[in-house]
């Protein structure tokens, strides 16, 4: 049976981009597999960062790591973003290490490894500039608190994160270092040695050596994405290739005569006669409704421009009078040889990141080895 519509992932080039990227540094690779493996699918895509010599695996969500763990994976797991209240003990008795941002946090954590008797393995994660998530004004007091504690937790690493790594010339990045550096003298000061430092990102392993200490987390820039196209320009010029091809069916095809509208609230009209193609994928299925009368998709090595408003679960593009597409023909709307996320992006009116992320459950991902 054909299907309405797929994301295809090349774990190869999951492979590739893990093994091109640890070529460029000495560090150990963590790979970033949150929100779905940035929509590529957690567990295949964990598999090809591991097999492509990923040493650690990261995720936001508590249950993101449980997950990975209850497939079967045995590679070191750090979840970053357990709120208060969250199962500090499941997490710790499948071996998901910890980030740890506040004091509060930190006691929670204490409270679990009495109850199941393990020591946690907790990732110690400052404010050093971007001002969302890590110590800040709670910096002394938790470390007095470590201090007291620090027999009963292992300090498996230290850590921040970049707010503009993406601009390799802003002064801020080295602010950023220079705070980081300092706040893990203040750990060190104390007898407590992380045994992994990371603080760079994707962008930050590309273009700042300075920044690559133990570990580098690598998110985007796995998936063959860039960090910013406009700041750093394509990953073809590291040699990281694109994972996700998104394609859909070409639902029907009509001639349709110059001064007909289309879509909901006619916000397009045609100035000529054409063939209009109806796509099966729509906003339920992450394509963004702003991208109406914008963006492009291949259709038999044709491009194909959007027009009208993308609807729930269509949208219409414009084929052009003398097309031979014909309804069932596959439609690439972006990925292996037709326009990129990054266009697509442009189109939305935003990042690279939110278009592969937000490509929606009902949409089956299909893995090529």
């Amino acid at each position: 049976m054909t299907m309405r519509a797929q994301a295809e992932i090349d774990l190869g080039a999951i492979t590739h981009n893990i093994r091109t990227i640890s070529a460029r540094t000495s560090a150990k690779v963590l790979a970033v597999v949150k929100a779905d493996a940035y929509g590529h699918g957690l567990i295949p895509v964990a598999q090809a960062a591991l097999d492509g010599g990923a040493h650690y695996l990261g995720v936001a969500l508590l249950e993101e790591a449980i997950s990975l763990r209850t497939s079967g994976i045995t590679a070191p797991i750090i979840a970053w973003l357990t709120p208060p209240g969250s199962d500090f003990q499941k997490a710790l008795s499948h071996d998901i290490e910890l980030s740890v941002p506040s004091a509060d946090i930190f006691r929670e954590i204490l409270a679990a490894a009495k109850e199941s008797e393990v020591k946690p393995r907790i990732h110690i994660e400052v404010d050093t500039g971007m001002s969302r998530g890590g110590f800040l004004e709670d910096w002394n007091v938790f470390l007095s608190e470590l201090a007291e504690h620090q027999n009963e937790v292992e300090a498996s690493g230290f850590w921040s994160h970049f707010a503009r790594a993406d601009e390799p010339g802003e002064v801020a990045n080295a602010r950023q270092l220079s705070d980081f550096e300092h706040k893990l003298a203040q750990l060190q000061d104390l007898g407590i040695h992380p045994t992994y430092v990371h603080f760079a990102n994707s962008a930050a392993t590309l273009t700042n050596s300075d920044a690559q200490k133990d570990i580098v987390r690598v998110g985007i820039a796995m998936y063959g994405l860039s960090p910013d196209i406009t700041t750093l320009g394509e990953v073809s010029q590291w040699g990281l290739q694109p994972a996700m091809t998104l394609k859909a069916i070409l639902h029907l095809v009509k001639h349709v005569p110059a001064g007909s509208a289309v879509g909901y609230g006619g916000t397009a009209v045609l100035d000529h006669d054409t063939k209009l193609g109806v796509v099966a994928m729509g906003y339920a299925d992450g394509i963004s409704r702003r991208t109406s009368s914008s963006a492009a998709v291949t259709i038999n090595g044709e491009r194909a421009h959007i027009i009208g408003r993308v609807s729930m679960d269509q949208f219409v593009v414009d084929l052009g009078i003398s097309s031979n597409a014909k309804a069932g023909d596959m439609v690439t709307i972006f990925g292996h040889q037709a326009s990129s996320a990054d266009e697509w992006a442009q189109a939305a009116g935003t990042i690279n990141y939110e278009i592969v992320t937000r490509i929606g459950p009902r949409v089956p991902r299909i893995y090529l080895h």
